[in-house]
């Protein structure tokens, strides 16, 4: 089933009109319209809007997120893959975009998809560049026109398969709208800079975000341990009621707070440094605050 028929589909389901999902996601008729007869796809900020009203993963959505011959939108392509024969860290630098998918492949190569529906010339505007050593592989994303922030944050999504067998441990340094973990499965990924939405789906390992700006992130449940490390900002992370998870303080004058149907309660964490918890929340940093926002089943 492709994403229009799946929009359709769970839309009725749920008893819901074009003209009331339209109100939910802030959009018009007509974009429903569009993206149920298959004539277009939501943005990546649209995309998290149905998944979290239609309570599904990313994960599920973006099965059939990939473009579609018949879309009246071109889609513009460039692709680097890569052989990998040994375990690698990878130092990952992308610069900005409008998303970042990230996930684990079933290959032993190392696959980098630029797309965009308006930069026609993606080999010419952006290079990737590789540079290999012993046990390391440094990936730049070089912006060779000198696009600006404005147009790579709105236009420039970015999907990354590291392969399973060989990715140990990755680092990233981004500034998206956008960060999706999708069947990602690493012993540590380390993410260092801004995303307004990080969507945590199907995967497992050592996850730590670092930034000085606030993440949103909505996970599927926690396989590992989830780190947040940020200076004077907050971060909610939205979780099913079920997948209960211990949460830790390792930083400085910070805090954290639950919310249970609606209300905000100051929750008292722990702060045994030498704890080595499984399915795990810890903050960390300076003045920061972390919020759980526990989701109902529904």
């Amino acid at each position: 089933m492709n994403f229009s028929e799946k929009l359709k589909e769970i839309r009725k389901s749920e008893g819901l009109s074009q003209e009331q999902l339209a109100e939910k996601i802030g959009v018009s008729r007509q974009a429903i319209t569009k993206w149920e007869t298959g004539k277009g796809l939501p943005d990546v900020e649209n995309m998290i809007i149905i998944a979290e009203i239609f309570k599904t993963t990313l994960d599920e959505l973006l099965r059939d997120f990939a473009p579609k011959p018949n879309r009246e939108t071109p889609v513009f392509v460039s692709e680097t893959v890569y052989d990998i024969d040994c375990e690698k860290h990878f130092d990952i630098n992308i610069g900005n975009a409008a998303a970042i998918i990230l996930s684990s492949g079933t290959d032993e190569k190392l696959h980098i998809r630029l797309s965009s529906e308006t930069f026609e010339n993606l080999d010419t505007m952006f290079k990737v560049k590789l540079d290999e050593k012993k046990n390391r592989l440094d990936v730049d994303c070089l912006n060779k026109n000198k696009i600006s922030r404005y147009e790579a944050e709105d236009s420039l999504t970015i999907e990354i398969i590291l392969p399973d067998k060989y990715a140990d441990h990755c680092e990233i340094e981004a500034a998206v709208k956008l960060l999706a973990l999708k069947n990602l499965h690493l012993r540590r990924l380390e993410y260092d800079g801004a995303a307004k939405q990080i969507l945590i789906s199907d995967s497992s390992g050592s996850l730590e975000f670092t930034a000085k700006t606030d993440y949103d992130i909505t996970v599927d449940k926690i396989t590992g341990r989830l780190d947040i490390n940020q200076w004077r900002a907050k971060t909610v992370v939205h979780i099913p009621e079920e997948s209960i998870v211990r949460v830790r303080n390792t930083g400085r004058r910070c805090n954290a707070y639950y919310i249970i149907d609606g209300k905000i309660t100051a929750y008292s964490i722990t702060n045994e440094n030498n704890a080595d918890g499984e399915n795990e929340l810890c903050i960390s940093g300076i003045s920061s605050e972390l919020i759980v926002d526990l989701v109902k089943k529904e």
